[in-house]
């Protein structure tokens, strides 16, 4: 999707806009009976992917599997949604089928360890791969084990163009910007333009914003999410976003993806999923900077979305699963994923000179968020199933009554923690980074 506008492909826009795919296309893995494959296999592989599902991603999937690993794997479409139950009624009845799941962090936090194969060995042979210590311990699932290998990841950044620049507040580094030093450059920035704001938010209809506030602000300015949703720290970074919106461009209630206002000039520093930026540097990448997010009074919070390789326990091929996951962990592999389905790199993987600048400014700006000092790594949530879309209203909802309508910060958050509750406790799942995950207690609207 980097290599073409997000626009065209609105299956992948439910992956960055939940970070899980929701409906696919060919239903795989009826527990006992056949599978939806594409492709031939001498290994006797079987990949089942939640990700990577419309028809053209496949087909590249496919394809970068077989060269990552010459006796190549079946491929099978999976939906998130239903991994769970498939993989536990095939384990359970002791017909599994499937050898590699590739899915999302949370696809593999719902399976477990009764229903995943320890990976810890596999992983000490990739320890020179150079995965950051976030993502592998993510890949534990809060114990002290490993039961999937990080696959590839995806991001938000700030896009801005470079005349923007000339208003930072003096000693202000693009690259290690606080909050305070990003809404004092808002500020200049609508000084210098005539009063008329020049920063964006990607707040329409299908636009991001409820991932700026959930996977950005909470976590900078509290350090937490839902453990601290209606705090007195959550208080203070709703004021701020108030002061932010001040001096964002008011369109921006119509901004789904950032891209197009960044390269009109309606706005010169915008943030968003780096899918939604990669079109504004395009042409003119010199012209244009990607940065890192801003750090709060608790770090610098941003979230990621992660996917990993796992192997279901009882796996018929686990020899050959193995060899799979070692190949697709190759630096070669991964940036060959980067081109063709633009997911970038887990592992330490130059950028190759022929792919666009404007993946390089995004890949440039990743890596420096990823290894800052302070960085606070948030996820998108996990466990929630179809209420995800729900957990997500909440945000948007607490933004409009307290930015755009002014109404008490503390009485909205306590009312939306109600509702939050009412999500959880039918759920019943563990709390997810960046709130302590706790395998064995029940995530909390603190």
């Amino acid at each position: 999707m980097l290599n073409s506008p997000p626009r065209s492909r609105p299956s992948r826009r439910d992956v960055l806009r939940w970070g899980s795919v929701a409906g696919v296309a060919t239903p795989a893995l009826a527990a006992c009976s056949g599978m939806s494959t594409s492709g031939a296999s001498g290994s006797g592989v079987s990949f089942l992917t939640t990700q990577f599902t419309p028809v053209e991603e496949t087909r590249n999937l496919r394809a970068i599997l077989n060269r990552a690993y010459e006796p190549g794997a079946q491929l099978v479409a999976g939906d998130s949604s239903q991994l769970g139950t498939q993989v536990r009624s095939q384990a359970d009845s002791g017909h599994v089928q499937i050898d590699v799941i590739a899915g999302l962090h949370g696809d593999f936090a719902m399976l477990g360890e009764d229903y995943l194969t320890d990976l810890s060995g596999l992983m000490t042979d990739l320890a020179g791969r150079g995965y950051s210590p976030d993502l592998l311990e993510l890949a534990k699932l809060g114990t002290r084990r490993t039961w999937y290998v990080p696959w590839c990841q995806a991001s938000y950044l700030i896009c801005a163009r470079k005349s923007a620049l000339e208003h930072l507040p003096s000693g202000a580094d693009v690259d290690t910007l606080t909050y305070e030093q990003y809404l004092d450059w808002a500020i200049a920035a609508r000084k210098a333009n005539g009063g008329k704001p020049a920063f964006g938010l990607p707040a329409g209809p299908e636009g991001l914003l409820a991932r700026f506030v959930q996977g950005h602000l909470y976590p900078s300015f509290t350090g937490g999410v839902v453990t601290e949703f209606r705090s007195a720290k959550a208080v203070t970074m709703w004021q701020y976003l108030r002061d932010l919106w001040a001096n964002t461009v008011p369109s921006s209630t119509n901004y789904n993806f950032m891209q197009e206002p960044l390269t009109s000039g309606e706005v010169s520093v915008a943030w968003d999923h780096v899918a939604r930026l990669v079109e504004a540097p395009r042409k003119h990448p010199e012209e244009w900077v990607m940065a890192p997010n801003p750090a709060g009074p608790k770090g610098r919070g941003y979230m990621s979305v992660v996917l990993g390789l796992g192997i279901p326990r009882g796996a018929p091929h686990l020899d050959a699963a193995k060899d799979l996951l070692r190949a697709l962990a190759k630096p070669t592999a991964q940036i060959d994923l980067l081109r063709k389905n633009s997911f970038f790199p887990a592992v330490k993987a130059p950028i190759p000179p022929d792919l666009p600048p404007a993946i390089r400014l995004e890949s440039d700006a990743l890596h420096a968020q990823q290894t800052a000092p302070r960085a606070i790594l948030s996820l998108p949530p996990v466990g929630l199933g179809r209420h995800d879309g729900e957990m997500s209203k909440i945000f948007t909802d607490a933004f409009a009554a307290i930015v755009l309508n002014h109404q008490d910060i503390r009485r909205t958050l306590d009312a939306q923690a109600r509702n939050m509750q009412s999500i959880l406790d039918e759920v019943k799942v563990p709390c997810w980074s960046p709130d302590p995950v706790r395998a064995d207690t029940n995530c909390t609207v603190g």
